[in-house]
């Protein structure tokens, strides 16, 4: 059984067909799917499944503490079912691919005190942004005026 599947069943939240489907749908390393990736691979697996009981199924799941909402500039939010295990984010500025990093050290150390100005830090999010490794290899865009051969 998957670690999240194990997560829901533990916290006791009903398993209809449809919201299986949908956490099975996210299970994986680096999973980060749109709600319309989600349900068009929960469609695969059960046709019947319609869009609003995905988007509710993620809402609920992100209510519980369950899966994450990941925003990434401008883009379609996505869902990370890794909300248990501390981790950030490596985005590709380019197409929006999304990987969990784990770096080492305390993220807090980077935030002197007199710049946390009395707040009480109780979580901290880090995004690195870059290319990844295909958008990288791409020669860059030529169509803008100005700007190419």
């Amino acid at each position: 059984m998957s670690d999240l599947l194990e997560r829901l069943r533990e916290c006791g939240w009903r398993m209809t067909s449809q919201r299986r489907v949908v956490a099975e749908v996210l299970e994986g390393e680096h999973v980060h799917l749109t709600a319309d990736e989600v349900h068009a691979r929960a469609a695969q697996l059960l046709p019947e499944i319609s869009r609003a009981t995905v988007y509710n199924t993620l809402s609920e799941l992100v209510s519980l503490g369950e899966v994450a909402e990941v925003s990434a500039q401008g883009r379609a939010k996505r869902y990370d079912p890794n909300a248990h295990h501390p981790h950030q984010h490596l985005v590709c500025s380019e197409c929006g691919t999304i990987r969990d990093v784990h770096p080492t050290g305390d993220p807090l150390a980077g935030l002197p005190a007199q710049e946390r100005f009395g707040f009480t830090v109780s979580e901290v999010e880090v995004t690195y942004r870059g290319l990844c490794p295909d958008c990288a290899a791409r020669p860059p865009h030529t169509d803008t005026p100005g700007f190419g051969p």
